[in-house]
Parts: C-alpha cells; sequence; structure tokens
C-alpha cells in the first residue's frame, strides 16, 4: 500500500480566494525585512546608531544577515507551495522539515514581542528593545517583528489548511481512540520520557532568568536585562512546558477526551521553538560568532544545546507516531 504521506491525492483546495489572500499577506510581509537586510549586506546604515555594535563585525554581520535573509525567503517559496497544485506534488519531508523550523522561528516572535509591548505599555516605558544599549533604532524591530506576525498568521493558517486538506485522517479522533500498543510504542514513550526529563534544564533556567535569577549568566548578560529580556526568557520557559505537555500527552495516549490534533500540534509548535532557537542562540555562543566579552557562559550554552537536544527528541516521537497512523 502506498502511503498517502508521500503520494496525496491531487484535490483542488476550497477556499481559494481565501487562500490567496492569505499567501499575498505572506510574501508581502517580508518586504520590509528583506529590504533592510540587503541594504545592510550593501553597506547601508540605515536603522542603525552611529555608534551601533553591529558595525565592529562587518564580516559577521555581513553572513548573518545573508542567513536571516534566505530564511526570510524561504517564506515566499512555502507560500506558494501551499497554495499551487505543484505543491501537493512535495514529498512531506521536503514540506514538513522547513515549515517546522519556520513554526519553531516565528512561535516565539509572536508570542514574546506581544509581550513586550504589554510589560513596556504597562511599566509605561520605552518600546522594546529600545532600550538598553541602542544598536538599532527603535522603528526597526516595531517593522521587523509586526512583518514577523503577520509572516507566522498568514503562513500557520496556509499550513493549517494545506495539512487539513493532505494529511487531516492522521489526526481525527481523541485520544482514547488511539490504540495503547504499537509497534514504535516503546521508541514513543522512551524519546518523551527523555525529552521531558532534559527539559527539566532548559524549563528551569530560562524561569529563573525570567525571575531576575543571575546564576549562569554572563556578567555582560546581567548588566544588559531589561523588561523585553525577562519577558523573552518567560516565552522560552512557556514552550518548554509546551513542549513537555504534548509529548507525554501524545506518548503515553493520556487525557483521553482530548482530540488528537491538540497534542499533536502542542508538540510541533513547542518542539520546533525550543530545536530552532536553542540552536540559534548556541551558533550566537561559538568562538568568534561575536565580542568576546559578551560570549555566554557554559551553563547557558548548555542550556542551549539541551534545549535543541530536546526538540529533536520531540521530532522522533511525532515522526514515529504520523508513520504508525499513515499505515
Amino acid at each position: 500500500m502506498t502511503s498517502t504521506l508521500l503520494t496525496p491525492p491531487l484535490v483542488a483546495p476550497a477556499g481559494s480566494r481565501f487562500r490567496a489572500v492569505l499567501r499575498t499577506v505572506a510574501m508581502v510581509s517580508c518586504l520590509p525585512y528583506l529590504a533592510i537586510k540587503t541594504a545592510w549586506i550593501a553597506g547601508s546604515h540605515v536603522g542603525m546608531p552611529e555608534d551601533s555594535t553591529l558595525l565592529d563585525h562587518r564580516g559577521a554581520m555581513i553572513a548573518a544577515n545573508s542567513a536571516s535573509l534566505l530564511l526570510d525567503s524561504c517564506v515566499i517559496v512555502l507560500a506558494l507551495l501551499l497554495t499551487r497544485a505543484w505543491g501537493r506534488r512535495v514529498p512531506a519531508w521536503l514540506l514538513g522539515l522547513p515549515m517546522w523550523v519556520a513554526t519553531g522561528l516565528l512561535a516565539p516572535v509572536m508570542t514574546g514581542y506581544p509581550l513586550q509591548l504589554l510589560v513596556h505599555a504597562v511599566h509605561g516605558s520605552a518600546a522594546p528593545a529600545a532600550s538598553g544599549e541602542p544598536f538599532l533604532h527603535a522603528w526597526v524591530f516595531g517593522v521587523v517583528y509586526t512583518g514577523f506576525i503577520l509572516q507566522g498568521l498568514a503562513l500557520g493558517s496556509l499550513f493549517v489548511l494545506y495539512a487539513g486538506d493532505r494529511w487531516g485522517h492522521l489526526w481525527r479522533g481523541r485520544m482514547r481512540e488511539l490504540p495503547v500498543r504499537t509497534v514504535t510504542g516503546s521508541v514513543q514513550r522512551g524519546a518523551a520520557a527523555a525529552a521531558a526529563l532534559f527539559a527539566l534544564l532548559p524549563g528551569v533556567m530560562h524561569l529563573l532568568w525570567a525571575c531576575g535569577v543571575r546564576a549562569g549568566l554572563s556578567s555582560a548578560r546581567v548588566a544588559d536585562r531589561t523588561a523585553d529580556f525577562y519577558a523573552l526568557e518567560a516565552v522560552y520557559a512557556f514552550f518548554a512546558a509546551v513542549t513537555v505537555a504534548g509529548v507525554l500527552l501524545l506518548a503515553f495516549r493520556r487525557g483521553s477526551r482530548v482530540p488528537v490534533k491538540v497534542p499533536l500540534a502542542l508538540a510541533w509548535v513547542g518542539s520546533g521553538a525550543l530545536a530552532c532557537w536553542g540552536g540559534w542562540l548556541l551558533a550566537a555562543s561559538l568562538p568568534g560568532s561575536g565580542d568576546p566579552g559578551k560570549l555566554p557562559t557554559q551553563l547557558m550554552s548548555l542550556t542551549y544545546a539541551v534545549q535543541m537536544m530536546v526538540g529533536m527528541l520531540v521530532v522522533v516521537v511525532g515522526a514515529c507516531f504520523l508513520a504508525e497512523r499513515d499505515t
């Protein structure tokens, strides 16, 4: 029997006009970010104060901006793939992997930036990321993060619609309807238990840092802490909890009345957020990736590495679960 994950039926998607609108929103919302990054790579200082630290390492800035430019350009490709007929022929892994990365990178921004705005509104302070060391003008953050939120909403909606058409049968029903014993059941439970155990380190550390604890932070990071820092650390702790909840429900078949799509969605979003941001923060901690005086401590780097590993373990559980459901 041929797997429907590999050869889906080519059925015309419903609500094509709505999807076209979402596609346009996703693509247009990329333009400000792409324009700013292209300008910086070309040598422009638009949005940067004269004493911005970004100007201290020209080569590193070009490399980082080129990588982020490429990542955001993928949003345009994904928006087309999710709304064109040829997108139905793309193998599941070739679509799933970049969508998982996009979800992981955008979800913390979509939750963190509004939280930062709320915190600053309550305290009547400057806009997010505008306080402290001014490496960018405040308007840059507003433009870029608003674009990210629109990208996340539009691209996420398109993927939900696409996945429902193509793979909706894989998450129908409720948890009580799932078989308790399966071929990969022991693998799923083992990976889920390991993920939950390892998630304690990043979950606890991010929560402590969100509460103001200095342990494990570099002296430079302690000095740079603002309301934005505490908000983001709380967001990272939140996604660690979301990931653990989703993977344990999924692997151990808990929550009998819970729809299958709920723990699957929690595991998808949470694992992406942990793995992608853990990898991004870990890359920033490597020697030569920035000012040596501002590099993370060993505990910070370990936290990021374990965070990334937790995300990958959850991917194993999800992959096994979906593969079995598709047989």
